[in-house]
Formats: structure tokens, C-alpha cells, sequence
């Protein structure tokens, strides 16, 4: 005789017991218990289990929450997610991270905006609008924005107004011109379609990265710049001690005229990492060069570039560096990687 399956006796039970079952469990033995059955992991079972789970362990807890991390592809938007919240802005909320599914984009409530305790937030794939009474978060240290719609000025006057905020970082936006005043800021990380960039007031900035994506209309506002993007984006960084610079950054720098008289010496700098360069556009070269030559403490030194060596051997004039390099430039700290 063949096998005989042993019947699901568990999928066989009501939906109402099995979703019974399952916010009584711990989170863990939950997951591993779902994999059991097929009619568990039905995605709208695990989706209102999950949200009578969160829910059930929010509002039986006694006493302060300060860490909440919600990182899943089932809950996208809905009503009970402004609840948890609501919940937390009450509850001494110290770090909260929401990263939902990629349907439909989460519209952060308001009253994410009277935490006033937070000091590490991070939002994925929402939307959010500070109310006009948001005075800023005045304990938050850590900020990073990935994919999220909210007004240019409304980014400018958050950051702004988080007096005490070490690393920030921005990711996914498009056509964005951001001015940073940020004193205490230590740590930048920026990847997306930037027009224009100004560390206004980043005086304790001591690691930056930033990839800038390329589109018609910002090639177009790179070429109609008239203002010097190296002294705008690299003049008031005086503590940097590691740049990595991704696609398009060096192009950015090289915009605009740098007046020689205005020099500037990165003594704390010793990491540099430029990839993508175009070694056909002398401007960029002598953005590198100048970067290279005002760090006379440099160790470390990454470049990449985006043309054949063909291309760069034709295109390149050799007496640039006789014409721009310092003669005491000996870079006798400097490994090249």
C-alpha cells in the first residue's frame, strides 16, 4: 500500500481559532508555526494576524517603549498602523523605524511629529507632512529618509530645526536642491537626483558619501550654474576625514570657477574615494587634484573613471600636474588602494 498523507487537522480548524492561536504565541514561534500550514500563510491570514499580534502586544504593555521596528512587506497601509503610533508618540518612543510593503506609500500621521523623545528615526516608502505647530525634534541624533515624498523646504526646516543630529541620510529623491544647516552634524550619506547641494553650516562633518543620479533637467541646471560648487559643497568642512564621492559627483564639483586665492586645507582628511570620474573633462581632473594636494594628511586614496584609456590618453594634457601640483607635494603617508 502507498503512503498515506496525514491530514492537516490544523488547517481544518475555524480561521477565527487559528488567528486565536497565533496572537497568543510569541512572535518567533508564530512565523515558524505558519510555515505548517499553507491556509496560514495565506497572506491576508498573516496580515490581520500580524496586526491583532502588534496590537495585542502594544496595548498590554505596561511602562515606557523606546526601540519599535516595523519592517514588512504584508502591511502597506492601514488604519491600524496610525494607531500603533499614536500609541508609541505616548509611550517615551526613543528610536522608530517603518519600512512597509512597496503598494501603496504610507502617509505618516501627525502625531508621529510629538515624539518628542526620539533620537533615531527612519522612514521607508512614506509620505509626511509636518504640521505648522512641528517645532522639530529636539532630541534626535540620527535622521535617514529612503524614498519619501515631503516638500524640499519641509526637508530643509526638519533638519534644521534637530539641533542635536550627528548622521543623516537621504536616498531615492528626485530634482531635489537642499540647503543643510545642521552645527552638530557628523555623518552624510546622499544618493538621488540632486540639482544643487550647500553644507551651509556642517562645521563637524567628519564623513560624507553622496552618489548624485543624472537627468535631462539637472544636466541642464549643472551647465546654467554659475555659482562654484567646490567651495559651496566642500568650503565649510574643516574636520573631514573621509570623502567618497560616487557617479556624477566629481562632474558636480567641477562646476562653476574655483578662485585660486580662496585655498582650502583638509588636515584631518586621510580616506578619499572618487569612482565614476570622467577623465576626459580636465575640470574634473583638477577637482581630484585639488582635493588630493589640500590633504597633506591623506593615507588612503581611491579613484575610478568612467572612460577607456584610449580616450584618456588622448584627451589629457601631462602639464597639468607640473602647472597645479605644489613642488613640496610628496605624500609620503599616502597608500593608494
Amino acid at each position: 500500500m502507498g503512503d498515506v498523507e496525514d491530514p492537516d487537522l490544523i488547517s481544518e480548524l475555524p480561521q477565527s481559532i487559528l488567528e486565536s492561536i497565533l496572537t497568543r504565541l510569541p512572535i518567533r514561534d508564530a512565523v515558524r508555526t505558519s510555515i505548517l500550514s499553507s491556509k496560514w500563510s495565506d497572506r491576508p491570514v498573516v496580515e490581520n494576524c500580524m496586526i491583532k499580534f502588534i496590537t495585542r502586544a502594544l496595548f498590554l504593555h505596561q511602562g515606557p517603549i523606546h526601540k519599535f521596528h516595523l519592517s514588512t512587506s504584508y502591511l502597506q497601509c492601514c488604519p491600524d498602523i496610525d494607531q500603533w503610533i499614536l500609541f508609541l508618540s505616548r509611550s517615551d518612543i526613543k528610536e522608530l523605524v517603518l519600512e512597509l510593503g512597496e503598494g501603496e506609500w504610507f502617509r505618516v500621521p501627525s502625531c508621529l511629529f510629538n515624539c518628542k523623545k526620539l533620537t533615531h528615526l527612519e522612514l521607508f516608502r512614506c509620505e509626511f507632512d509636518p504640521p505648522p505647530t512641528f517645532k522639530g525634534f529636539l532630541c534626535l541624533r540620527s535622521l535617514s529618509l529612503h524614498q519619501v515624498l515631503v516638500a524640499p523646504e519641509a526637508i530643509e526646516s526638519l533638519i534644521s530645526s534637530c539641533p542635536l543630529l550627528e548622521s543623516l541620510a537621504l536616498s531615492y529623491f528626485d530634482s531635489l536642491a537642499l540647503n543643510i544647516h545642521a552645527p552638530n552634524l557628523k555623518y552624510l550619506c546622499l544618493e538621488g537626483e540632486f540639482t544643487d547641494i550647500c553644507l551651509e553650516n556642517t562645521p563637524l562633518l567628519v564623513a560624507m558619501s553622496v552618489a548624485m543620479y543624472m537627468n535631462d533637467d539637472i544636466a541642464e541646471c549643472f551647465e546654467q550654474s554659475s555659482s562654484c560648487n567646490f567651495i559651496k559643497f566642500l568650503g565649510g568642512v574643516p574636520r573631514l576625514e573621509r570623502l567618497a564621492g560616487h557617479i556624477y559627483f566629481t562632474k558636480y564639483l567641477s562646476i562653476g570657477d574655483y578662485p585660486g586665492s580662496q585655498a582650502i586645507t583638509y588636515s584631518h582628511l586621510k580616506i578619499i574615494e572618487l569612482y565614476q570620474v570622467s577623465f576626459e573633462d580636465m575640470k574634473e581632473i583638477r577637482v581630484v587634484l585639488r582635493l588630493i594636494t589640500n590633504s597633506p594628511n591623506l593615507k588612503e586614496l581611491r579613484v575610478s573613471g568612467l572612460s577607456t584609456a584610449v580616450a584618456s590618453a588622448e584627451a589629457l594634457d601631462l602639464e597639468f600636474w607640473s602647472k597645479d601640483c605644489p613642488k613640496d607635494c610628496t605624500f609620503k603617508q599616502l597608500k593608494v588602494c
